[in-house]
Formats: structure tokens, sequence, C-alpha cells
């Protein structure tokens, strides 16, 4: 199964079928044991289809990532001898009749895709290419998924989308008021008209289980509506943490990215953000390197990030996609140690931003969901609303009906805060609790004697 968004998750595919024509070899010179059928799968597959057809002559299968149905017709065209191909993307495939099984029936988060494609054609992502164009899953089947879950005893859910503000539901029809691109956006498509919109989805999934955290990612910035700002201060199960991808701190290089706002509309979305959202995590994608990028250019992304100050970024040096515009229309000119030089320097920077940003939160209590036991140290692990990790030693603490009890997996618990690095946090465990408990508490400024 593969992507093609970046480079170097092409690259682990072509490593990984290196060893895969080796071991197909082997089985085909031992006597026992059935042959072995290659396939590749998603992205990549229907972004490469003639590389992989002609240079990869061990592939038996090469299957788009809208071409799921078509799998067991492709397998039995390998039994001649024939290499099978479907890569043709589907104008309404949205998997919304497909129940994900759950590998690890113990995990408590779960992602669910709530659409697919993308229509925002920036000049330097392939994913319109490899996806197709934008569509979105019905919200009954949503609910029904998230319902699921709930009952399987999932705690966190995260919205998975390309864009997920852009999500309609057009089967679904709504006289409500439809809202324009704020000023300083602009968009390469018509604005999307009818269906339910994303802040819709968010009140109907955030009022499955009063006590599942809701995540989404990722949201553009060009279109960030007012109404999804507002249901996440009306929901305490919302997370007040959200994926803004700025991508650069350059207007022009904005511009040549055609990501269809400017260096000042973008911090001006951020403040509005803050504004109704106070104490709102923010996390970001930024590109270095992209093509013409000056070192004036670049050091407007440094500024932004000093400016906005995220506590949590994913940074990548620029590397050329193929049937991208920028493909067809730049040059990529930037040399890749001046690339290297500026990756490094956006992570110094964002490492800093962070230690600031989490010394900060020393001796506060947060809410923390058990996730896991680190096998090293022993110790639990959990995330606190910021989508960061929070440490805590196993131990028996203040249960909800006032007795003492040990933390478990799945455990919702007030931690006070006593150690802070850049990516993950230190806390000694006080109580119990709940979404709703905790933030009734802390709206209240209830106060709770915690014998340590």
């Amino acid at each position: 199964m593969t992507c093609a968004i970046r480079e170097g998750a092409e690259i682990k595919i072509w490593h990984r079928l290196d060893h895969l024509r080796g071991f197909k070899r082997q089985r085909a010179m031992s006597k026992n044991g059935y042959p072995v059928k290659i396939g590749i799968l998603g992205c990549m597959a229907e972004r490469l289809k003639e590389k992989l057809i002609e240079k990869e002559k061990s592939v038996d299968i090469v299957a788009g990532p809208d071409s799921y149905r078509d799998l067991p017709r492709l397998l039995a065209v390998t039994e001649n001898g024939q290499t099978a191909v479907n890569v043709l993307l589907s104008l309404d495939e949205t998997y919304a009749d497909v129940v994900p099984v759950r590998l690890n029936k113990n995990n408590i988060t779960a992602f669910i895709s709530v659409m697919r494609g993308c229509d925002n054609m920036c000049t330097y992502c392939i994913v319109p290419f490899t996806r197709g164009k934008e569509r979105s899953r019905p919200v009954t089947s949503i609910v029904d998924e998230i319902k699921l879950l709930s009952d399987q005893g999932v705690k966190e859910v995260t919205l998975l989308g390309q864009n997920v503000n852009s999500y309609r539901d057009i089967s679904q029809q709504t006289e409500k008021y439809e809202t324009n691109l704020a000023k300083g956006f602009k968009t390469v498509y018509k604005t999307k008209k009818g269906g339910l919109r994303f802040a819709d989805l968010l009140e109907k999934v955030s009022s499955v289980d009063p006590e599942m955290r809701i995540r989404f990612t990722a949201a553009h910035p060009k279109d960030f509506p007012d109404e999804v700002l507002q249901i996440i201060t009306e929901r305490s199960n919302i997370c007040n943490q959200l994926h803004l991808p700025a991508q650069s701190g350059s207007s022009t290089v904005l511009e040549r990215m055609r990501r269809g706002y400017t260096r000042e509309a973008y911090l001006e979305l951020v403040a509005k953000v803050r504004s109704v959202i106070p104490g709102v995590a923010l996390s970001t994608d930024m590109i270095c390197g992209f093509c013409g990028e000056t070192e004036e250019e670049f050091q407007e992304t440094l500024t932004l990030m000093e400016t906005v100050r995220y506590h949590t970024a994913f940074l990548f040096s620029y590397s050329m996609r193929e049937k991208t515009t920028a493909y067809r229309r730049y040059k990529d000119d930037v040399p890749n140690d001046v690339k290297k030089d500026r990756h490094t320097r956006m992570l110094k920077l964002y490492i800093q931003s962070c230690h600031v940003l989490n010394q900060a939160e020393l001796g506060k209590v947060h809410l923390v969901l058990i996730e896991s036991i680190n096998k090293k140290t022993q110790q639990l692990v959990g995330r606190n609303e910021m989508y960061l990790k929070v440490n805590v030693d196993q131990t028996e603490i203040l249960s909800e009906d006032g007795g003492k009890r040990a933390i478990k997996i799945g455990d919702y618990v007030a931690v006070k805060i006593t150690d802070a690095k850049a990516s993950a946090f230190s806390g000694v465990p006080l109580y119990h609790t709940s979404i709703k408990e905790f933030y009734r508490d802390k709206c209240y400024g209830n106060e709770i004697v915690v014998q340590l």
C-alpha cells in the first residue's frame, strides 16, 4: 500500500520491491508453497503505472486508490501470467460502505476518513492527480462508524480529509447561510453550495458520545468557517487543537504555491482563532526550498513561526513531483545543500519555540487520555488536549466513587505537569475523571483536594 505525496515514501517502496523481488524468485524455485504475487496499490500505483509495469517485471498487480472493488478480478487475471492494471480514479467513490477492520481491538484511538481527493490544485501537490476530485462521505455513514467505535471502547477519533473545511454532504439539503471566503483568501474552484457542511458534521459526531474526544485534520486556512470555531467552543469533547498548514511565511512563495492566501491573511486567521478559542494549540506544515525561494523569503517563514508559536510542526524540504503544476511551470532551482540548511534552521527554531511553550505548562493540570505503556520505563503514556504525550507513573489514584484504583489504558486522568521537554511532558496523576467532570471543575474553578 503506497503513498506518492513525498519522494521519501516512494523511495521506501522501491527498496521494499528489491527485497520482495528476491523473495519471489526464491519461492518460484521452491517446490513447496504457493507462488508469490506482488501488488502495488494506492497513490504510487496511479502516479507511476508505466514505470512500474516496464521496470518492475516482478509486479503482478498495479491498482490505484479507487480500485479496491476490482481486486478479485485483478488477482484472477494474474493467474494467466499477465500484469493486471486498474488505476482509474472515481468521481464518486468515498468508501462509505466499507467498515474498516481494526487489527488491534485494544486500541482506544481511531482514524476516520470523511472525504477523499482535493480540488485546491496547490502547485507543489500531487494529491489531486493521485486521489482525484474532492468527494465527501455521507454524514450518516460517518456517524454510524463513530457509534460502532464507541461501542468498541474507542475514546478518541480523528476525522481525516485533505481539506475537511470544504466537506459537503450533498445528499442532505439545508437552508443554512452559505459562508463566503474571508478577506485575503481566494480559491481556484467555484465555492460549493448546498448540503451539510463540516460544522454540521462536527455537531453530529460530537453528539454520539460526549466522552469521546474528537480531532480533525487537515483544515485549509483559506476557507475556515466561523461555524467550525463556534462548535469547538461549545463542545468540550472537540479538542482545542487545530492544524493550520501554512506551508510558507512568504506571500510571494504562497502565490507561487497557489495557496489562496497571503501571509497577512494567515496571521489574521490565527489571531481570530486564538480570540475565539483561548489556549488553542496550533500545528502546521512547512516547506522550505520551494522553487525560486530566496533567503529573504525563507526568513519570512522563520519570522512567521516565531510569531505564531506552533505546538507541533511537520517540516519538509521541497521535492519536485511529476504531474504537478510546479513540475510544468517552475524550476526546482534551490540547491539540496541550501534546502538541508534551511530545514535544519527551521527545526532548530521549532524546537526552541516548543520548549518555551511547554515550559509555560509547568504546574498546570491537564486532562490526559491514557493510551499505552512504555515498555522500557513501564510508565503510562497518554496525550493531552494539545495532542502532546504525557508520561505518568503507574499508581493508584482517587477514583470517581471516592476510593482509589489503578490507572489503566482508556482512562481519563487529571495530571499535574511537573516536567516539560520540547515534545513531551511528565506529570503526577491526581485523580480519575471524565471530559464532562474535568471541564466542569475547570469552568467553575472547583478545588479538588488530592492526597499525594
